[in-house]
């Protein structure tokens, strides 16, 4: 039955093993030298492309970390900074307070000074005035009453003067 079928549609039984031994010699070549390295090769190159992917999925969370340290630096010199410049403007408003009071001092120093020798000035002065007065009193006294005057008379007289003009 098989052999009726077979001779039917032309198989020729010598030729047919000889097809199916090459076949099978040729199928186990293939898997032996082909497809067994092509399968090798797919799988590392599989292996690989994860390692990849591994590797840049530590690498973004690297970056993320790094990129929040940063920030964190950023952010703390940020506050030194800010610190830095509002010790820097205490400390300028203390130097320009201690130069204001400095200023205050000297010219009050400058003030007082200045009334002290106002004040001598206005002393020595007024005792010109007194040996002045005192001098043409004891000039005019003479004067008018025509004598010479003594030493005494002459301080005498002018101590009178001297206590009318110091009232």
């Amino acid at each position: 039955m098989i052999g009726d079928t077979a001779k039917e549609f032309g198989v020729d039984w010598p030729h047919f093993i000889a097809q199916v031994v090459s076949f099978g010699i040729v199928a186990f070549l293939l898997q032996k030298f082909a497809y067994k390295p092509v399968l090798s090769m797919l799988e590392t190159r599989r292996q690989q492309i994860a390692e990849g992917i591994a590797n840049a999925e530590k690498i973004k969370t690297e970056l993320a970390r790094t990129e929040a340290q940063r920030l964190e630096i950023m952010a703390q010199a940020n506050g030194q900074a800010t610190k830095l410049i509002e010790e820097a403007r205490a400390a300028a408003a203390r130097v320009q307070e201690q130069e204001t009071q400095k200023a205050i001092a000297a010219a009050e120093q400058i003030i007082l000074k200045a009334r002290e020798a106002a004040a001598q000035d206005h002393a020595r002065m007024l005792a010109e005035l007194k040996r002045e007065v005192g001098r043409l009193v004891v000039h005019t006294t003479a004067t008018v009453t025509g004598k010479i005057l003594t030493p005494d008379d002459h301080k005498r007289i002018t101590e009178e003067t001297v206590k009318t003009v110091a009232s």
